[in-house]
């Protein structure tokens, strides 16, 4: 998916449920698959031809992932995902869209996992 690598442009958010929250009361939404709290981050594709430079990915975690240390000093953190997949659907405007999903996420080179509360490396 990212050929030329991916950076995160910030933390891991919750996603809202929208259908849950409702008079100014935030529900985080739940994986279906896990029934794990989502979270998500949004990155930027290295890809100087990538039609969208900037995309969101979706991570399934009991807590807040965290991201791995990136380069002292710079603006962007390099990650890699895990499993990650596509899931390709139809906007409300009739367009082709798509969610990417992923396990875990690591920094580049790192053996598989999640980054844990201390940063180091956790099974995903």
């Amino acid at each position: 998916m990212f050929p030329d690598g991916v950076y995160a442009a910030g933390a891991f958010e919750p996603v809202r449920d929208f259908d849950a929250s409702s008079n100014g009361r935030f529900v985080q939404s739940k994986d279906k698959a896990t029934g794990l709290p989502l979270w998500v981050v949004e990155v930027i594709d290295a890809d100087k031809t990538a039609r969208s430079r900037t995309v969101k990915v979706k991570l399934a975690a009991q807590v807040q992932p965290v991201l791995p240390s990136g380069p002292a000093g710079a603006p962007f953190v390099p990650v890699e995902f895990t499993s990650l997949t596509v899931t390709p659907y139809v906007t409300q405007a009739g367009r082709l869209g798509y969610s990417l999903k992923a396990t875990g996420l690591r920094a580049p080179g790192r053996p598989s996992g999640r980054p844990g509360q201390d940063g180091r490396e956790a099974a995903a």
